[in-house]
């Protein structure tokens, strides 16, 4: 899998599949607007991630199979703290054909050893429902501690929703009770 910048060429792949995955995503997101899968509104979600790369703040991905170069999902690392922070919170969607199968778990992964690595990130934070189970196991399974509920924390789907929160630390030890 590759990750990287969404491109313009990207539109058509992207709004087939959000479109096609729509009842799929819809639950666990914020209401789409009615220009949601529009030209416009993708020429301006390019723009907004050239932007937020160049000004350090974010960097939000698009997942691409290597073999066929289709497109999978999308991975953003936003709010990006400095100072004594060093944090950055993911956020991240799958389409439904691709979803269970491992992809998302490979990008969290990528993008959080870069984080640590290329940006000298200290702590990486994610967010989901309560109840999506699968983006919980994907957290975990990515090396994600549950650190508590956050109330009325996103709207999502037209609601102010719950979430529980995860993190992951650069040089966790928590849960290890080894010395040293």
């Amino acid at each position: 899998m590759v990750l990287r910048l969404p491109e313009h060429a990207d539109y058509r792949y992207w709004a087939s599949l959000r479109e096609a995955s729509a009842s799929f995503l819809t639950a666990w997101e914020p209401t789409w607007s009615a220009e949601h899968l529009t030209r416009r509104s993708f020429t301006c979600r390019v723009q907004w991630a050239a932007r937020i790369q160049a000004q350090g703040s974010g960097l939000p991905l698009f997942l691409i199979r290597r073999s066929d170069q289709q497109l999978l999902g999308a991975i953003t690392l936003d709010n990006i703290r400095r100072g004594p922070a060093q944090a950055g919170t993911i956020g991240y969607w799958i389409g439904q054909p691709f979803a269970r199968q491992g992809y998302m778990r490979e990008a969290i992964r990528n993008l959080v050893h870069h984080a640590f690595t290329d940006m000298d990130l200290s702590r990486i934070e994610a967010a989901c429902l309560p109840e999506n189970a699968a983006s919980r196991a994907v957290l975990e399974k990515s090396g994600f501690k549950y650190e508590g509920v956050a109330q009325s924390y996103l709207q999502i789907n037209g609601r102010w929703r719950n979430h529980v929160l995860y993190s992951n630390l650069r040089g966790d030890r928590r849960g290890r009770t080894d010395a040293g």
